[in-house]
Order: C-alpha cells, then structure tokens, then sequence
C-alpha cells in the first residue's frame, strides 16, 4: 500500500542494522568483536557515578512533569557556563537550547534555516547530513574530502559550493574519522562563510554554518581542539553549534543535547522541537544541570575518560602500523579525538580461501566480519564513495584486553588472502 514520498524514501540507517546484526550474533553464542557503532557499552564505559547519583535523586525527588520548550534554567546556565570555562566563550544562559540529544537539534537547524530545493552544502565522510537534507527535500552538496587533510574539508575545496547555499555542516571533531580542523583551516572556513554574507548584503537570507561539536570534550591534546567562536569571532552571526551529553559523559541513552548560536534562530528552532515534543527529559536535565555546574566532578570524569579512549585508539594505532611493517595492505591515521580511528584495508580485488573475490567495500566488510569476526564501517556509508579502502573504526564497546586477540583475528584473516 503506497505512503508518502517522503516515508517511500526513507531507509533505516545501515549501521543500526548491521550493529543490531551483530549483536544478535553474539547473544547466539558468536565471537564478535563489534566495533562499529558511535555508542558505549555502559558495562565498559559507565556514566559518572555523581551523574548517576543525581539522575537518582531528581527521579526520587518526582522531578516528572514537562520541562519546558527551551530547558531548565539551571541546565542552560550550567552548560553555559561550563563552555565559557573550557572554550574561552561568553554566552549567557539564554543563549543555550536543551532538547533530546543532539539529533532533533541537527533536524530543527535544518528545519529552520533550509527550505526544500534549497542547497545544503557536507564534506564527505561524514554523518548523516545526506539524510537530513533529503528529509527536508533539499540539494545536497557532497564535497569529497582526503586522506592526507586527515579527510577534513580545505576551505578551497568548500568555497566553489558555498554560492547561494542556504547550509554549510561540519561536524569537529569529524564523525566518523576521529580527526581535528587544522586552526588556520578552520579560520580559513568561517572567512569563507563571513565573505559569502557579505557578498549577498544584509537583506538576503545568510549563509548559515552547522558545527556539530558533540565530541569537542573528547581531545587529547589540551591546544588541539579550537573553537570557531575564538578563531573567527565573525562568524557568530551566523553559526550554530550543536553538543550534548552523549559522547563526552557516555551518556547517550540520557539524552540530553543543546545547542547555541544566534537567538533568532535557536528561539525558532526551540519552537519546532516544542511541536515534535523533543525536549529532554526533566529528571534528566534536573541532573545534567548538578553535574555540569560540578567543575570538579566535570574534569575528574573528562581526565580519566580521554585516558581511557585514547589508550584504545592508540593502541589499535600501533596495532596497524605493526601490520604495515609487515607487509600487509593497511594503514591508519594518527588518533586525535572522538571515540574513532580512520583506517584502510586495502585488500579490494583479493580472493579468499575458497576463491571468492573481494570485489567492493561491502564484501571487504563482509569478510572481515565473517573471517575477523570484528565489525567495522565503511567510509562509504558516510558517502565518502572516492575512497572504498578506508574503514571507521570505533572503541565505543571495546575492552582494552581484547585488542591482542582483535588485532591477532584482523591478522590472521588478511593472511588467508591471495
């Protein structure tokens, strides 16, 4: 029975489906190590305990009605002014939105600034932003990115595309490639953006720019991560930043987002996540309202947690360099934050053991799975389709002590290769 066009061209996300896959596979008795999914397995990777004590409070204390259109007042004066204390910024606590996690903020942004036909300008890899403008009926402008920019977007790659496109989304740190904007790359990129509006005057609709930041807390080095606010500090009339709890705190079934830019367009977008009923949840932001005005509890979580992410990334780092030295068709990207780390498996055009070829992405995917028993993600699943031999691979769900046995299982599957 026919729906709508729009339901008609609507697909479930591939990785949920194949992370669902494997997870069933493993509950069925399989030895899978499952290493695609952007979540965290809470046995490995908890919340804070003091998180979790407040959300226990607030639930006792029958914190259970409507929270409101926008959020809490304590809530956005917290991430307020958490923000202003890590990033060098200065906004208020009306300059903060709260809803369910990032992803309705991502969907009202688009909601908000893009009208369908209009161009919505995405470098590739990068995630879901295909999806988004094709909910809105929009033109999206994928602009393929590469390896040796650590696939970030160069501003001269962005400026042919920017003419009259109504959105520009970033995400920084980039999902899925676990990689930072270089500082003066990404001053270049908001000087192209301040440049466009100026160009169309102050009459016609900007040129809006998405960063999504959710992983910006997840950085090893101290000086790496910079925001566009302190780089470009022009660019805030016209820049919406978009974070929440869910990477940073391993909270993403918590679901508690925000977002920050210009009031006029976060009052709108607050007003579509009103009509979707997509505020987070009052316990919820009564807690992450404690939490985040607990600088202590904040930098104590955040010290130890980078430790222990980056110990995984760098790990698996060393791991494929170990396999390159010995001959094998791999390589990696040196981690630098998130939760991923960008790899190649350069095996298209292999065959295996019983002489079946290797013949794209998806089958290199599928044997390592199979023959690895290790699930990863290709980066053409984040439409990034110039480069079929790079993979995302994430350490979300991993216990350190089973990277050997990953690393040993990749191992002995390329070595069955002809």
């Amino acid at each position: 029975m026919k729906l709508s066009r729009l339901a008609e061209q609507t697909e479930t996300s591939p990785i949920l489906n194949i992370a669902a896959d494997i997870n069933a596979r493993k509950q069925r008795g399989e030895t899978l190590y499952n290493l695609t999914v952007g979540d965290f397995d809470p046995a490995v990777f908890p919340i804070p305990d003091a998180l979790t004590v407040a959300i226990t409070d607030a639930y006792r204390a029958h914190h259970t009605n409507y929270p409101g259109a926008v959020g809490l007042p304590p809530i956005r004066q917290a991430v307020a002014g958490w923000l202003n204390r890590a990033c060098g910024l200065d906004y208020a606590a009306e300059d903060v939105i709260i809803a369910s996690g990032s992803r309705p903020l991502i969907y009202s942004l688009y909601r908000t600034v893009v009208d369908p036909g209009e161009r919505v300008v995405y470098p590739v890899p990068s995630w879901n932003n295909e999806s988004y403008a094709q909910l809105l009926g929009a033109a999206g402008v994928a602009v393929e990115t590469a390896p040796d920019n650590h696939f970030m977007p160069a501003a001269d790659a962005l400026a042919p595309h920017l003419k009259d496109a109504a959105l520009l989304a970033l995400c920084a740190p980039q999902n899925p490639t676990g990689t930072l904007f270089a500082e003066d790359n990404l001053r270049a990129v908001c000087e192209l953006v301040v440049a466009e509006n100026r160009r169309r005057g102050a009459d016609a609709k900007p040129l809006y720019v998405l960063f999504d930041q959710v992983y910006w807390a997840l950085t090893w080095e101290a000086d790496a991560f910079r925001h566009p606010l302190t780089v470009c500090p022009a660019i805030a009339d016209y820049a919406i930043f978009v974070d929440g709890m869910s990477k940073a705190f391993a909270a993403t079934g918590v679901r508690v987002g925000w977002a920050t830019g210009p009031r006029h367009v976060i009052g709108k977008m607050s007003s579509l996540v009103a009509h979707m009923g997509a505020w987070a949840p009052r316990p919820e932001q009564v807690a992450g309202g404690v939490f985040l005005a607990d600088d202590a509890a904040v930098d104590a979580h955040l010290d130890a947690f980078r430790k222990r992410l980056s110990a995984r990334l760098d790990g698996f780092y060393a791991g494929f360099m170990a396999l390159k030295e010995k001959g094998h068709a791999v390589d990696a990207i040196v981690p630098r934050a998130a939760i991923y780390l960008s790899v190649k498996i350069d095996i298209l055009g292999k065959r295996t053991a019983n002489a079946n070829a290797l013949d794209s992405d998806g089958a290199v995917q599928d044997y390592i799975l199979s023959e690895g028993k290790i699930g990863i993600l290709p980066f053409s699943w984040f439409g990034a389709h110039n480069y079929a031999n790079w993979f995302r691979l994430s350490v979300g769900t991993c216990k350190r002590e089973d990277m050997p046995a990953i690393m040993a299982s990749l191992e002995s599957a390329l070595d069955k290769l002809s």
